[in-house]
């Protein structure tokens, strides 16, 4: 998820605090004083409950409320971590939101509703923020399970207006009885950029009746913002909001425009001039990113350094906890401020880094793998430039959760474009560059790409256009329901003229990176698009630690030699030509090849086919086999999932009585169950020779925040539970 002053990231994206700034903006550098803590009424937002409590606070204690919300904000990011910057921003818009509005009848729905925190604290869920042992109990999204104050559960960026206009609709057809009052839409600058926000508004301006859209604008998507739009807003905001041309009234919107967008008796008058009207409205408010986070020296609302008395503020900070920064100074376009996420701390502004923050726990841990092999991919591709004017790179709008760095964005220049949260527009845009010649690297995370499938069908695959896809995130992980990737491979496998390449290694992946990516007309190269899932936790693991690959170790041959594997004398497959010495340096492979199957151990009774980021549990299956049953499995490493190696899958035939499929995704309509149609629609006379495929991986269903390993334990994709299952059936 995406933060553009108001789009996230799930808890699986790691933007963590420097090593430097261990010691500056700890827990324990908080204050008690203003650190609330739960059950202790002396402070306000213990005795909130409800948007009702916050209407009863008298005005002057409104101010007080955000201070101990940003308090807490910051307290649960150093020990929980989360979307803490578009939280802080938003402090004082929402609790203006339940100080006005009347909540669930009226009904706000938040954009991506990553910054919805402080709505949570507001709406009985205070605790979940305060007290470290409930930190687990909500999600870091708005969920109508948790509180009928949540409208929809969401994760994705920019649909919050099309909401919106759908429940104002059902209002006005079904009148007074519908039991919905105002209909409020938040929705960030970043979230603007996105193509569907665009159709909310030209529906919005057409439906007419109540519909108010808070535009939160603080300047930046996740990363800097980009698109011609940001220019005509930056003029808004200098004028006052009555520069033109003017985006929303162009559309036939109504416009106000708050400049103290961290004002509480601001906000407080412009939502109540706005409350109940008749048609719909735009309500422009310019908050500050990361409102009263300044990492570098101090804590928002933490005593000051200089003053005699402890419980005495810094005057420079304001009676709601922010502290004026010089972070909003840019010329337009502006791109970043130079922060490189775990590189560097969070602060208060335009900070490209506090779009996540990680628990202190985490400072100095080593890159998670998207951030691990997107950094390999991009030093493979930085190279390449001068002699390749047509190699681009393109990400919509997580640059950073990627491993695409500010320094690499910076050195790449026209070779790197950020096309805002726009997946279809990026994946057609990759599609004219492709058309044109040139060669596009097309980067985000898996279930991101969800929002680009007919773009993928027709103006890519339709087309036969020469895009590389890197999809981050694919398989399964802990990540929240909205971001799973677990469907990646039934969605990309099964769209025709798509090679789906699934390395096990960062060798295999700068080997398929470099053969997606060769330059049109080269030998060999694909004759169409290419999806490469970026390697996971498991095989990260593995390659940091070999023990993990007991099979091969990880010394697996480079590329196998023939996709005709003739029977060894034992029954099995022949491993003649297993140890290959084919140097992965080459920047071209044979198509031939980079689809064949590779066998990493050839055996007989069991064959053991791991796709992926399940390719170790393969290997590890295998050793338990060896060792606690005689078994010599073989273990094969498919390498892609677009189609089925049929010469490994008749050379199995020949004493192999088992074939198991492992894969960390959705099972049904997946990539094993071709393996099991393969041996039905293939079935012969001799019985003996029909092997049984038992097929293991994720069920068809949604997990939200379950670890990894659970969700292993659940489909049975254990070593203990595969190997069970095997001997069962012997």
């Amino acid at each position: 998820m995406r933060n553009a002053s108001g789009n996230g990231f799930d808890s699986s994206d790691s933007f963590a605090v420097s090593g430097a700034a261990e010691g500056a903006a700890r827990l324990h550098d908080i204050p008690p004083s203003i650190t609330p803590s739960h059950g202790d009424d002396s402070h306000l937002l213990s005795r909130i409950a409800s948007p009702a409590d916050v209407k009863a606070l008298a005005p002057d204690e409104l101010a007080e409320l955000c201070r101990e919300i940003r308090a807490t904000l910051l307290a649960y990011g150093h020990q929980h971590g989360g979307h803490i910057g578009s939280n802080l921003g938003m402090v004082e818009a929402t609790v203006t939101l339940h100080r006005v509005f009347d909540s669930p009848r009226d009904r706000i729905v938040f954009d991506v509703s990553h910054q919805s925190y402080v709505h949570k604290m507001l709406t009985g869920r205070a605790g979940a923020y305060m007290d470290p042992n409930r930190f687990g109990e909500v999600t870091g999204f708005t969920n109508p399970d948790e509180s009928e104050h949540d409208q929809f559960v969401l994760g994705h960026t920019g649909t919050s207006i099309s909401l919106a206009c759908g429940l104002a609709k059902t209002r006005d057809m079904e009148g007074p009885g519908s039991g919905i009052g105002n209909v409020i839409a938040v929705i960030g600058d970043g979230s603007l950029s996105s193509g569907v926000a665009f159709e909310g508004l030209n529906n919005a301006a057409e439906q007419g009746g109540n519909l108010i859209i808070v535009f939160n604008d603080n300047e930046m998507s996740i990363a800097g913002d980009f698109g011609g739009m940001y220019g005509p807003l930056a003029r808004l905001r200098a004028s006052g909001g009555t520069a033109q041309p003017n985006l929303f009234n162009a559309f036939g919107l109504d416009y106000r425009y708050v400049e103290a967008g961290n004002d509480v008796s601001a906000l407080v008058a412009a939502f109540e001039e706005v409350r109940n009207i008749d048609h719909p409205v735009v309500v422009h408010i310019h908050t500050l990113k990361g409102a009263g986070y300044d990492g570098a020296d101090h804590v928002a609302g933490a005593p000051s350094a200089s003053a005699g008395n402890v419980h005495e503020l810094d005057p420079a900070v304001s009676d709601t906890g922010v502290r004026p920064t010089s972070n909003v100074l840019h010329s337009e376009p502006w791109h970043s401020d130079h922060c490189n996420l775990s590189d560097h701390e969070p602060h208060e502004g335009q900070c490209e880094a506090s779009h996540w923050q990680n628990p202190d726990a985490a400072i100095g841990k080593p890159d998670d793998p998207r951030k691990h092999y997107g950094k390999m991919a991009m030093a493979a591709l930085e190279p390449r430039f001068a002699a390749e004017p047509g190699l681009v790179v393109i990400s919509p709008a997580t640059p950073g959760s990627n491993g695409i760095t500010h320094e690499f964005r910076e050195r790449a220049g026209a070779h790197y474009v950020d096309t805002g949260i726009t997946e279809s527009h990026a994946v057609a845009y990759a599609a004219g560059i492709a058309r044109a010649g040139g060669t596009p690297v097309v980067a985000t995370t898996a279930s991101f790409f969800q929002r680009a499938y007919d773009q993928f069908f027709q103006e890519m695959s339709l087309n036969r256009s020469r895009v590389t896809v890197l999809d981050f995130l694919g398989g399964l992980s802990g990540s929240d329901n909205t971001h799973s990737g677990a469907y990646d491979v039934t969605m990309f496998s099964n769209i025709p003229g798509v090679t789906m390449l699934v390395p096990t290694s960062a060798r295999d992946y700068l080997a398929d990176l470099a053969w997606a990516t060769a330059p049109a007309g080269s030998a060999d190269a694909p004759a169409g698009p290419a999806v490469i899932r970026v390697p996971g936790e498991a095989i990260l693991a593995a390659e940091r630690d070999a023990t993990l690959l007991p099979v091969t170790g990880g010394q697996i041959a480079d590329r196998p030699q023939s996709a005709s594997l003739p029977a060894s004398a034992s029954g099995g497959i022949s491993a003649a030509t297993v140890r290959g010495t084919v140097s992965v340096t080459a920047q071209h492979a044979g198509a031939r090849h980079m689809l064949d199957w590779r066998v990493n151990q050839t055996g007989s009774q069991v064959a053991i086919i791991g796709l992926g980021n399940a390719y170790p549990l393969a290997e590890q299956t295998a050793a338990a086999l060896s060792d606690d049953y005689g078994i010599t499995a073989t273990v094969i490493d498919p390498r892609q999932c677009t189609s089925l190696d049929s010469d490994v899958l008749e050379s199995l035939r020949d004493g192999h009585q088992q074939v198991i499929t492992l894969e960390d995704g959705q099972l049904e309509g997946g990539w094993g169950e071709k393996v099991t149609a393969y041996y039905a629609n293939h079935h012969v006379s001799d019985g003996s020779r029909n092997p049984r495929v038992l097929n293991f991986g994720a069920a068809k269903e949604f997990t939200d925040r379950v670890s990894l390993g659970e969700l292993n334990e659940r489909y049975g994709l254990t070593v203990e539970q595969v190997t069970e299952a095997i001997t069962r059936c012997f």
